[in-house]
């Protein structure tokens, strides 16, 4: 069994979004990294003993990848001793580790965070204590459902939704070397291609879309229609836990730009109110960002798992 300590804010949201993601066998709410042993909630809450309200998370089949990402789906990583409405240095966020190999884990998801965010203000250190919560603070939001919570309660699907795990793809060295002028543009410098003569926009094989850079799958086949936009487009992702959305305000619009979870590649926009789609939602994606697998090459290219995904 393996072990991450997070610190999200109030433990009792982030107990229970960890608890629901496939793979973890167990989560425990606690104080992390403070001064003085066995503290009490009323003393952490002081803000003087320099704990943390924090997680501990027993996982298995699951990668420690997959799970800091979807820690860093509901924080904040930019402000300090805060997250929500809870302020105080108790509520500092924070990942804590056991051993090097979770550290060099740690460091290559913060490198891929950093550049989402102007500022970074999460906790990385090795663990130094732990102490249990008491025991009305454990499982807090399933013997209190209406309970308060800081994260939105919509993540909590979004966690016992997450089907792809993030360690089986990557940002490659030499990035430039590896891509046509063109995806590279797009991915690392938000371009957009011209729309109706792009690679996908009217192409309708059976297969999955993955992310020109890493690898990791973004989208089915199924869900693809034809959209008068003159991208490709997608009625929602393979994984919601896949897309990052992000406020873009460039060309005097605002709009909500999605880029991939690993390689934090520029796929487009998303857009709501599109008739032309079943859910409404309108992924339009640059093809340039994307990579398509006929569904007779997924098992020769590592994506068998998701054949069964494809009606």
């Amino acid at each position: 069994m393996k072990v991450i300590y997070l610190a999200g804010g109030c433990f009792w949201g982030l107990e229970k979004y960890m608890s629901l993601i496939k793979g973890v066998d167990k989560v425990t709410s606690g104080y992390a990294n403070g001064n003085k042993e066995n503290p009490t909630y009323k003393e952490v809450c002081r803000g003087d003993t320099g704990f943390r309200e924090c997680v501990k998370v027993e996982y298995d089949d699951v990668s420690l990848e997959t799970l800091l990402y979807a820690f860093f789906r509901v924080i904040d990583p930019t402000i300090k001793n805060r997250q929500g409405n809870d302020i105080g240095s108790q509520y500092q966020s924070g990942i804590y580790y056991v051993d090097e190999k979770s550290k060099e884990i740690i460091d290559k998801i913060v490198s891929v965070e950093k550049k989402r965010v102007s500022n970074f203000e999460v906790e990385i250190k090795p663990l130094l204590n732990f102490y249990e919560a008491e025991s009305y603070h454990q499982n807090y939001l399933d013997k209190n459902p209406n309970g308060y919570c800081h994260i939105d309660f919509r993540m909590f699907e979004m966690a016992e939704s997450l089907i792809v795990d993030a360690k089986d793809y990557y940002y490659p060295e030499n990035i430039k070397d590896k891509l046509d002028d063109l995806s590279y543009k797009v991915t690392q410098e938000s371009y957009t291609e011209r729309p109706f003569t792009n690679k996908y926009w009217d192409f309708f094989e059976k297969g999955i879309y993955v992310d020109v850079v890493s690898g990791e799958p973004l989208f089915l086949s199924d869900d693809k229609y034809e959209s008068s936009c003159g991208w490709p487009a997608f009625s929602r992702p393979i994984d919601y836990n896949v897309i990052v959305e992000s406020e873009d305000r460039s060309f005097s619009m605002i709009r909500t730009e999605v880029s991939s979870r690993v390689a934090n590649s520029h796929l487009g926009h998303v857009f709501d109110g599109d008739y032309e789609s079943e859910t409404g939602i309108r992924y339009c994606i640059n093809s340039a960002s994307l990579r398509f697998i006929p569904i007779d090459k997924m098992e020769e290219e590592g994506y068998e798992k998701f054949i069964p995904l494809l009606k």
